[in-house]
C-alpha cells in the first residue's frame, strides 16, 4: 500500500493548508477518487464543499469544472453541442463542461430532471451521446454532487435509478468551535478564497492516482467477507422499516469501498470493520423508509446501524 499511503498522506497535508477539520469529509472525497466513482456531497451552505473540491483537483493535478444547477439549465450546457461555423460551413463540436476530470455539479436536485438524465450516460459509461455521435470522457471523469438538505421548494429531487449511480452519499456536518476559531484566525492572517489560484499547493506525482488504485485491487478478501457483505445488502431488503432495499450495485460499490478503506489504513487485507464503516455513506442514498418509519422519526442511518448490528459478523 506504498502509493496509497502516499497519496492519502500527501492529500490530508495539502488540504490541510485550505479546509479546516471536516477529516471525514476529505477521506471519503478520496475513497470516490481512489475508487473511481461518484458521489453526492450533501450539506447546508457555507461549509466549504465547493472549496474542497476545488482543492481536491488541483492538489491531484485533475481537470475541474464546475455547473451551477439551475431550473432552466438544458442538457447541452453540460454535455455540450455541435455548433455551424459559417466559415467552413461545417458543424463543430462545443464541448460542455462534462469533458472534465472532476466535475462539480452544484445543488442538482434544482435543475430539471432531463437536465438531470443527461448525467447518467456519463456517470455509467464515462462517455456523452451528441447529435448521434459518442464521445469518451477522461478515465478520472468523476462527479461531486452538492445538495442543500435544508431547501425543497422549487426543487426536483433525484429519482432512485440516478442516486443509484452515485457510489457515496457524504454527509457534511458543522465544524467544532475550536475549528471554527481556528477558521476566523487564519482570516485574519489573509487567507481568502477568492484568491484560491495564489495558495501553494504541491500537486500530487505524475501515476501515483494510477498506481494506488491498482493497490486497492491488491487488497486481500476472505470468502467469508464476501457472504457478509451480501447479507448487509440482501438484510436491507426484507428489513421491517425498509420500503425498498438496497441493489446489487449497492453490494458491489460496498466491496470497493470497503477495500479502498483498509488500503487508506495501510492495510493489504480487508476487515468487517471496513465493510460498516463503508456501509452508512454506500446505503444510506439506496434505501427508502416506510412511511410509518419516518413517523417515528427513525433515519435512514439509524435504520442502517440496526440492519449492521442485526447481521452476524464473521470470524
Amino acid at each position: 500500500m506504498q502509493h496509497l499511503s502516499q497519496l492519502v498522506s500527501h492529500v490530508r497535508q495539502e488540504l490541510g493548508k485550505i479546509i479546516i477539520g471536516q477529516r471525514e469529509f476529505m477521506d471519503q472525497l478520496l475513497v470516490v477518487l481512489v475508487c473511481g466513482g461518484h458521489a453526492v456531497i450533501e450539506g447546508v451552505p457555507g461549509l466549504a464543499k465547493t472549496l474542497a473540491v476545488k482543492s481536491l483537483a488541483r492538489v491531484c493535478a485533475l481537470g475541474f469544472q464546475r455547473v451551477q444547477c439551475t431550473a432552466d439549465l438544458m442538457p447541452a450546457d453540460v454535455t455540450g453541442t455541435n455548433v455551424f461555423n459559417l466559415s467552413t460551413s461545417t458543424f463543430s463540436l462545443h464541448r460542455g463542461p462534462v469533458f472534465t476530470d472532476l466535475l462539480l455539479v452544484d445543488e442538482i436536485n434544482r435543475t430539471s430532471p432531463r437536465t438531470q438524465a443527461a448525467l447518467l450516460e456519463a456517470m455509467e459509461e464515462r462517455q456523452v451521446t451528441i447529435d448521434g455521435v459518442r464521445y469518451p470522457l477522461s478515465e478520472n471523469f468523476t462527479v461531486l454532487a452538492t445538495q442543500n438538505p435544508i431547501e425543497f421548494e422549487g426543487t426536483y429531487p433525484l429519482p432512485e435509478a440516478q442516486l443509484d449511480r452515485f457510489l457515496l452519499k457524504v454527509r457534511v456536518t458543522y465544524p467544532s468551535a475550536q475549528e471554527e476559531v481556528h477558521i476566523l484566525s487564519q482570516y485574519e492572517k489573509g487567507f481568502d478564497p477568492r484568491r484560491f489560484e495564489e495558495i501553494a499547493l504541491t500537486p500530487l506525482g505524475t501515476g501515483l492516482l494510477a498506481e494506488a488504485r491498482r493497490e486497492i485491487e491488491c487488497v486481500r478478501v476472505e470468502p467469508t467477507l464476501h457472504s457478509y457483505v451480501v447479507s448487509l445488502v440482501r438484510r436491507t431488503r426484507d428489513w421491517p422499516a425498509i420500503s425498498l432495499g438496497a441493489s446489487p450495485r449497492a453490494a458491489v460499490g460496498l466491496f470497493f469501498v470497503a477495500r479502498a478503506l483498509a488500503g487508506m489504513e495501510g492495510r493489504d487485507y480487508l476487515l468487517p470493520d471496513d465493510v460498516k464503516a463503508a456501509a452508512l455513506p454506500v446505503l444510506r442514498h439506496r434505501i427508502l423508509l416506510k412511511p410509518e418509519a419516518d413517523l417515528e422519526g427513525l433515519t435512514t442511518d439509524q435504520v442502517i446501524g440496526q440492519v449492521i448490528a442485526a447481521v452476524e459478523v464473521p470470524k
